[in-house]
């Protein structure tokens, strides 16, 4: 369960990670208000989390994930360009969450 706890605390930070774009420097209320709290379920989230993984594994993970969705996030809502030294980026950091994961049972 930890697990599926953590990966949706890295869904949330890619939330929060995004909608800073939308906030426009903390300037737009619901904006801001949506990034905050998407801020504050991350951690939480990653906290119920470490009660049980080991913290560089779970903080790895965690952040990773945000990484990569955000990274797809901004191809996908902002126009970012998709290139081919992006898309290897990206495998390379889920190949090391992956390896994260293995490596902790």
């Amino acid at each position: 369960m930890a697990w599926i706890i953590l990966i949706v605390a890295g869904l949330f930070e890619v939330g929060w990670a995004v909608g800073l774009k939308y906030t426009e420097g903390f300037t737009k209320l619901w904006p801001s208000l949506w990034t905050a709290a998407a801020m504050a379920v991350s951690l939480w989230l990653l906290g119920l989390a470490l009660k049980t993984l080991p913290v560089g594994t779970a903080y790895g993970v965690w952040v990773g994930v945000g990484a990569v969705g955000t990274a797809v996030a901004g191809v996908v809502l902002l126009g970012e360009p998709v290139t081919v030294a992006r898309v290897v980026s990206i495998g390379l950091v889920v190949s090391g969450i992956v390896g994260l994961k293995l490596s902790a049972g």
